[in-house]
């Protein structure tokens, strides 16, 4: 199977299927990829598969205000003019990296949010004290 970003012409319908799933799983209505949120994902060179827009998309239904999935929602890098996107090349172990993507993802929410913990961990789509344990754990309080 080809991967992604040779099958452009799948990842709306992808994204569509994938939202719906994802809508119906979290009982949510179904969001809608925003003019924004759909030219970042065409413009995106996927360097994963199919599993890699699935990600994406279920982190942008958690982080969206409302129904309508913007280009912020998605957290894809943006590309620099005239060059390809840029591909995340994990040269550290797992385990350091996971922790990163998690403080990145936690700082990110707080920032968006004011510093307003029960805000940032409805944005992260956990709980409250879920929030705070992960903050002491990571050492960010």
């Amino acid at each position: 199977m080809p991967a992604l970003r040779e099958r452009q012409g799948d990842l709306a319908i992808l994204a569509e299927h994938f939202l719906a799933r994802l809508s119906e799983e979290m009982g949510l209505p179904l969001p809608k990829l925003g003019d924004s949120a759909r030219q970042a994902l065409e413009a995106y060179a996927f360097p994963g598969n199919v599993r890699e827009l699935e990600n994406i998309l279920e982190r942008a239904v958690t982080l969206c205000e409302g129904e309508t999935i913007s280009a912020d929602d998605l957290g894809l890098p943006a590309p620099q003019p005239g060059e390809p996107a840029p591909r995340r090349q994990v040269e550290e172990p797992l385990d350091e990296y996971l922790v990163n993507v998690e403080k990145e993802a936690i700082l990110s929410a707080l920032e968006a949010t004011g510093q307003n913990k029960t805000a940032a961990a409805r944005r992260l789509g956990i709980s409250f004290r879920a929030l705070r344990y992960r903050l002491k754990k990571l050492g960010l309080e």
